[in-house]
């Protein structure tokens, strides 16, 4: 193998959204103790079944994770993250999402919180979500 050819990596696809409220606040959940990366917060999504859309594996994680009904023309493509792991590179779209119908209601474990953009940084989180931040600081202020 030539050295300078970089290791064959999984590609990992997931989805996220960043559910804004009526406040211009984003909705983050923490992984719970026991999944990789537990106690980092993040933005709510994740893996897409195999023959699923981004939107639809988005509206079915929504659901699953929150117990919220998200209809696909709700969620706005908005921005992506790119980033290599050790073991895997993660390629994830991230919609926002300012419509949905419920409650949230995390059915996870998972701990939620409704953040100002300015205050992301706050919260530790996962590496590939934090390229995100900027784009969400300058489109809610």
């Amino acid at each position: 193998m030539d050295p300078s050819t970089p290791p064959a990596r999984q590609m990992l696809f997931v989805v996220a959204a960043a559910l804004v409220d009526r406040d211009n606040r984003v909705l983050i959940a923490e992984r719970p103790a026991g999944k990789s990366l537990a106690g980092l917060w993040e933005f709510p999504g994740g893996k897409l079944s195999p023959g699923e859309t981004p939107e639809e594996a988005l509206v079915r994680e929504l659901k699953e994770e929150l117990d919220i009904e998200v209809c696909l023309t709700c969620l706005a493509p908005f921005a992506f993250a790119s980033h290599t792991y050790e073991t895997f590179h993660l390629m994830m779209p991230l919609y926002v999402c300012r419509n949905w119908d419920g409650e949230i209601t995390p059915r996870e474990g998972q701990r939620v919180k409704w953040v100002r953009a300015s205050k992301l940084t706050d919260y530790p989180m996962p590496p590939a979500d934090l390229p995100l931040i900027p784009f969400l600081r300058d489109l809610l202020g």
